[in-house]
């Protein structure tokens, strides 16, 4: 197996750098991702669940020839904004995965997501609704999580889907079986990320789709702590949304990327659905200090 390379020289261009595994709330195996990804089309992936990188050393073992595994994880995060919290989602790419204090903090929220899910499933069952933790827990291949909530409420019959199921109706933010993360916030997320020698991207900024967004003002203020560039082609983000945040990394000269951030049928895209330019990619690889593309 070979570290790096110059995969851009190639004329490689499909690079989709946001995709999920079962190590985290994806559907798909990380070494069936991998060939999954070659069998697309890819020639780069990234592997990024969340706050985990668990599935990393069973994708790097089954990475075909010619495929490029970029290590990363999705870190879950939160900024005030007027005395308003707001749940973000840092992309970490190429990252030293032993650095103590990173590796600290992503095993804490590890933690608390599955004990959050375990206080769902509790307030669920209260209620009289058919939801019991060991089905929970043998839906979740790896850490148990709100996803694995959701996916046991359609199972039951619940709710008609997993988008129903986060609804203020059921697991939703502020809904009546709704439980708290606990989680660092942006700026500490950001400097655990550079002293790790990663690289950051903000992931799918403007997804008002998704709930409550912030404006330019704190992407500004993260391009000063250290944010690396934004994820701008995203299925999330509709034609407006993608024009305002191609302009504010210009002006911030934040590296644009693009990526599918696939879980498998639990949602539409299918891989390499948004993809990254050569040249972004190659920004992103020679920012970083801390780790290097796997390829074989």
């Amino acid at each position: 197996m070979r570290r790096g390379g110059p995969c851009c020289q190639h004329g490689w261009v499909r690079i989709d750098l946001h995709t999920h595994s079962t190590a985290s709330d994806g559907l798909v195996e990380p070494a069936d991702l991998v060939r999954l990804a070659a069998d697309s089309g890819l020639d780069v992936i990234a592997l990024t669940d969340h706050d985990t990188t668990a599935g990393l050393g069973r994708a790097a073992a089954a990475l075909p020839a010619g495929l490029t595994l970029v290590p990363g994880a999705e870190i879950s995060c939160f900024v005030d904004t007027g005395g308003r919290s707001v749940s973000l989602h840092v992309l970490a790419y190429l990252f030293d995965q032993a650095e103590p204090a990173f590796a600290a903090v992503r095993a804490a929220v590890r933690d608390h997501r599955a004990v959050r899910a375990r206080q769902m499933v509790d307030l669920l069952a209260a209620d009289g609704h058919p939801v019991t933790w060991e089905r929970v827990s043998a839906l979740a291949a790896g850490t148990v999580g709100r996803p694995h909530v959701a996916a046991a409420l359609v199972e039951a019959g619940l709710v008609p889907s997993v988008s129903a199921a986060f609804s203020r109706e059921w697991i939703g933010a502020g809904g009546p079986y709704w439980v708290g993360k606990t989680q660092p916030d942006v700026w500490e997320t950001l400097r655990l990320i550079r002293g790790a020698g990663g690289v950051s991207v903000f992931a799918h900024p403007f997804a008002s789709r998704r709930g409550v967004t912030v404006g330019p003002d704190v992407i500004e203020r993260m391009a000063r702590a250290g944010l690396a560039g934004l994820e701008i082609d995203h299925p999330d983000h509709d034609a407006d949304e993608r024009r305002r945040l191609r302009r504010l990394a210009a002006d911030l000269d934040l590296i644009p990327t693009g990526s599918s951030d696939y879980h498998g049928s639990s949602k539409p895209q299918p891989l390499a659905a948004e993809t990254t330019s050569p040249d972004a990619y190659e920004r992103l690889v020679t920012a970083a200090t801390g780790a290097v593309p796997i390829t074989v």
